[in-house]
């Protein structure tokens, strides 16, 4: 047998053919209906969000969030993935799911599913936490359940606040079918003309500036909300003087909003990202939600006008359009919430004395730093580590990569401060950022303007590595101050995503994170690394060879186990090391908050497999890779999950923690995550996700995300305490 050790992830050997051909003999043996659909695989994630909603013992308008969020992450998804499989097909280029099935059959499962879904989405809210809402004082109502006064108070408003920014759109022959943005909420009004009798057909948009729930002034204290669609609807007289109103229905419209940028033959990346978003608004239909209510003939219009299927259409109960469940968020209730969290500043950040900043580079000198958000601050940490560089006169060069950030980051001001104090600054901003992509023009600019060298990466790929990399000269010497990180540089979701990140002087992390960043803001990626492993070149032959090695050690009847932290897991060479490993004898762990196309617990190939989920009030984004190595573990953490984007198409960087308490207080976090005493998601081999939250006895199971805090409040106690 060929030996083929990890010499710290400089993985480019010239054994890699032989491997290479090892390989595929051994994969040659594993059965072909290996792996689960992808696309399904990411509805049963939404259906676990949805399983959160339905759960009666979460924070009432915790609940409602969850409804929200279902609602959020759905249209992302025909957005983009089913929006992705359509051109596909349409344009001749459909291949094979990765589960080998034709994109058509595919459509069909998503259709059935997504429709399955949405519907008991509405039952949610109808069935349970509407009325739960009410119960708690917070009601929102139709039009029949006002009174008198409350509809004149209303109707006041109507006439104040919302009839002068509607714009009705009549559809007859002088005006043609207008154009339905995507998203938008719709009415579908039918009229008569009074005098002719003749009946018009009419479009008119909600406005998405005004408050979807409108807040009905009340004496009976309680909280109640109208939806804006009802208020509106129930004065469609004003809007259509001397017409009788037939009927009105709601309807929504969602597109292919993916953006496609042949970047090779694109001389500005930036003009022509911008002209690619003006087309995104006109993107073709994928999905008409209606109301259950609507008659055949409205439909028959729209369908018709919109050039959409019948498979493409949702006929749901009202109302339409869930998102508008986030504007709960700003009622002041927090006994319907989940209890305050304030995060803690890391043991190793809290100033020396109260009143005082600590010296973050004087902490990083003294130990590697492992921190974890939202439970340790990233205020007191990633924050100030760059706002106390962009300070620091011994501080040269700050490089850094901006994948998504908030309007008013201070992580932005903090390498402008920089740039204008005359430090060399380099930002490396990915404006290919999903969704993203006009906010990331904008403040590229921005850096510009204040003199930060601001590159967009590598043709034909995003660059979505968490990287920071200070240059600070102390005694005659440069020292190289790193942080890598799983989440990306934002304030606003470093309070609600769950990350890792790692501060270091380690020369190696240093000089590895040097060379990267010349080669972004240059052409090739190098090909060695000595503490990183970098994707597109060498992560995914990286991470196989040391799940491998797991193996090796497990045949050798040494000690061998293997532990994933990830959002997805779809690559099919790694899932397929993976069940090579487990053939093996060698207990893997996957932990996986959204997609998963691993079958685990199928007998003589994946027994020895476990995959969970853990889905709470933060979203787990972290990526961890742990290997026992015969008791010597190899622990990485990084940017990457396990799917083709990331490994093919994408700058990702891994970091391996070398510190034996990091380490240790990962394996602990682990250990918890995958305990049966701990509340998560199991996956079954055909594809089936149980939740287990309550004990045989019935006994709420620990909450992880709960438990972490404690241990992290407990942890500084006894800093405190010493």
């Amino acid at each position: 047998m060929i030996e083929h050790d990890v010499l710290d992830a400089g993985l480019g050997d010239a054994d890699d053919d032989d491997f290479d051909e090892a390989v595929e003999a051994v994969d040659a043996q594993l059965p072909e209906n290996r792996y689960l659909d992808r696309e399904l695989s990411w509805l049963a994630f939404n259906r676990r969000v949805l399983e959160l909603a339905e759960d009666p013992t979460q924070p009432t308008l915790e609940r409602a969030n969850f409804l929200a969020i279902f609602a959020s992450n759905l249209d992302e998804f025909f957005m983009v993935r089913v929006a992705g499989l359509q051109r596909r097909i349409v344009t001749g280029l459909a291949l094979p799911t990765n589960v080998g099935r034709a994109p058509l059959d595919v459509l069909a499962d998503i259709s059935a599913e997504a429709h399955r879904l949405q519907l008991r989405h509405a039952a949610a809210w109808t069935e349970q936490v509407r009325p739960a809402l009410a119960e708690a004082g917070i009601e929102v109502v139709s039009w029949e359940e006002l009174d008198d006064a409350e509809r004149e108070r209303l109707s006041e408003y109507f006439q104040a606040q919302v009839f002068p920014v509607l714009m009705p759109l009549a559809v007859d022959p002088a005006h043609p079918f207008p154009y339905i943005s995507g998203l938008s909420l719709n009415l579908a009004i039918r009229v008569r003309n009074a005098r002719s009798g003749r009946q018009e057909f009419a479009r008119l948009k909600v406005p998405p500036m005004l408050p979807r729930l409108v807040q009905i002034p009340s004496a009976r204290g309680t909280a109640r909300y109208l939806p804006l669609e009802e208020l509106i609807a129930n004065h469609l007289g004003d809007l259509f003087p001397g017409m009788e109103v037939l009927d009105h229905h709601a309807f929504r419209l969602t597109r292919n909003e993916d953006v496609t940028i042949e970047e090779d033959e694109t001389e500005n990346l930036i003009q022509a990202l911008e002209a690619e978003l003006l087309r995104r608004r006109f993107g073709p239909p994928i999905r008409l939600e209606i109301t259950d209510d609507m008659d055949e003939v409205t439909l028959d219009l729209l369908l018709s006008e919109l050039d959409i299927t019948e498979q493409e259409v949702y006929r749901l109960p009202g109302p339409l359009d869930l998102r508008g469940l986030f504007d709960l968020s700003r009622i002041d209730r927090p006994d319907l919430r989940y209890p305050p969290h304030v995060p803690k500043t890391a043991v190793a950040f809290q100033p020396p004395e109260h009143n005082r900043r600590a010296d973050v580079f004087a902490a990083i000198r003294k130990a590697d730093v492992l921190v974890h958000h939202p439970y340790e601050s990233f205020a007191t940490s990633v924050q100030a580590f760059l706002e106390q560089a962009a300070k620091d006169p011994h501080v040269l060069a700050i490089k850094q990569t901006l994948y998504r950030t908030s309007g008013d980051s201070p992580i932005v001001q903090a390498l402008i401060d920089a740039a204008e104090s005359g430090k060399q600054v380099l930002a490396l901003v990915e404006v290919k950022a999903r969704f993203d992509e006009a906010a990331n023009i904008v403040w590229a600019r921005k850096l510009e303007k204040a003199g930060v060298h601001v590159v967009y990466g590598l043709v034909g790929l995003k660059t979505h590595c968490k990287l920071a990399l200070v240059i600070r000269e102390e005694d005659g010497v440069l020292r190289h101050y790193s942080h890598v990180g799983t989440g990306n540089y934002n304030p606003k979701t470093s309070r609600i995503y769950e990350d890792l990140g790692l501060f270091t002087v380690d020369n190696e992390v240093g000089r590895d994170l040097t060379r990267l960043f010349n080669e972004l803001s240059g052409y090739a990626i190098e090909k060695k690394f000595k503490r990183l492993l970098v994707a597109p070149l060498h992560l995914r032959k990286g991470l196989i060879r040391l799940i491998d090695k797991e193996r090796r050690h497990a045949l050798a009847g040494k000690r061998a186990g293997i532990r994933i932290k990830v959002n997805s897991m779809v690559d099919e060479q790694i899932i397929d090391a993976l069940y090579r490993a487990s053939q093996a004898g060698v207990p893997v762990e996957v932990w996986v908050r959204g997609i998963c196309s691993l079958k685990p617990g199928v007998p003589g190939l994946s027994e020895n497999i476990t995959v969970r989920s853990i889905l709470g009030r933060y979203l787990e984004h972290s990526r961890i890779f742990a290997f026992d190595n015969g008791g010597d573990p190899q622990v990485y953490i990084g940017s990457a999950d396990m799917m083709h984007r990331n490994l093919d198409r994408r700058v990702e960087a891994l970091v391996r923690v070398s510190a034996a308490g990091q380490i240790a207080e990962l394996t602990t976090l682990f250990d918890l995550a995958m305990s049966p005493g701990t509340s998560s998601w199991h996956l079954g081999p055909d594809g089936e996700w149980t939740r287990h939250s309550t004990s045989d006895s019935g006994k709420a199971l620990v909450d992880l995300q709960e438990k972490t805090m404690a241990t992290v409040q407990r942890r500084r106690r006894a800093r405190a305490v010493r």
